[in-house]
């Protein structure tokens, strides 16, 4: 679907600035990035990833400094469409654009570094995308550590990342550690990161996705829920009634959700 008509950038959800864009949009600012040897950074958020900006100031403010961040989840789009008249007809599903971005980088001979997860996901995840994409170069992969950074060691990820030839970095930590890795990065990089969530274990089999009904209607959180109820439950039954009824305070003018200004300092101490 196209927002063409639309008046596009950046709005106003709950303080958090989300962008009014489309599949193709994002896809080609991403693409456009990589070839003229760009820093982008990319995220995808649904009510989760909106809500953790919420509740965390310094959080909010370095999402606010991302270059794109697409509505992934219906409810998101909803609030552009409700607060500002959006006109947005479907969602940026983070998922949907990583494949978009991949099919992209496959036709244009872009190399993409693969960042995150464990080894047993990424091991299934190449052979899976070079299945779909026999043309997609990958020239990196490099499993999640699951610890904080030491020092100096961001930029020797980034070292890595350059050194072999990327174009383009798929960032799968999950919400938020991939947000703030993706931020951290940025500087150090001529390339868009995409924090894509939850695409590395669906692409690799790992999770299904919900039928289509669901994910029109917004209740592809009670699907995930059910596959993963001890990890998620806080996420869906405590965040889902905060979103909204925050939501409802700023549509009504109860609460002015005022978006701190973009990060601009360095973060140290993040998860590699």
């Amino acid at each position: 679907m196209s927002v063409t008509g639309t008046v596009r950038g950046k709005r106003n959800v709950l303080g958090v600035l989300v962008d009014v864009t489309d599949y193709a949009t994002a896809t080609e600012q991403i693409v456009a990035a990589a070839r003229e040897h760009r820093g982008f950074a990319v995220t995808a958020l649904a009510v989760h990833g909106v809500m953790t900006g919420v509740e965390d100031p310094a959080h909010n403010a370095r999402l606010n400094s991302f270059d794109l961040v697409t509505p992934d989840g219906q409810p998101v789009r909803w609030a552009l469409n409700t607060l500002h008249g959006a006109g947005l007809t479907d969602r940026v599903y983070g998922p949907t654009l990583t494949l978009k971005v991949v099919e992209r980088a496959a036709a244009e001979g872009l190399p993409i570094y693969l960042y995150g997860s464990t080894q047993p996901t990424l091991d299934r995840l190449v052979p899976a995308l070079m299945a779909m994409f026999p043309a997609l170069k990958i020239v990196g992969v490099e499993a999640s550590k699951f610890r904080t950074a030491q020092p100096g060691e961001e930029e020797q990820i980034a070292e890595r990342i350059k050194a072999s030839g990327a174009r383009i970095t798929l960032v799968g930590l999950g919400c938020p550690r991939q947000e703030i890795f993706t931020y951290a990065m940025r500087p150090l990089l001529d390339m868009p990161l995409l924090a894509v969530g939850a695409a590395f274990d669906y692409h690799a089999g790992l999770l299904k996705n919900p039928p289509a009904w669901m994910q029109k209607y917004a209740l592809e959180w009670l699907w995930r829920l059910g596959l993963e109820p001890k990890r998620l439950w806080k996420r869906y039954i405590i965040l889902n009634p905060k979103y909204l009824s925050r939501l409802a305070a700023q549509k009504l003018g109860l609460w002015k959700a005022t978006p701190p200004a973009p990060a601009t300092e360095p973060v140290h101490g993040f998860a590699v």
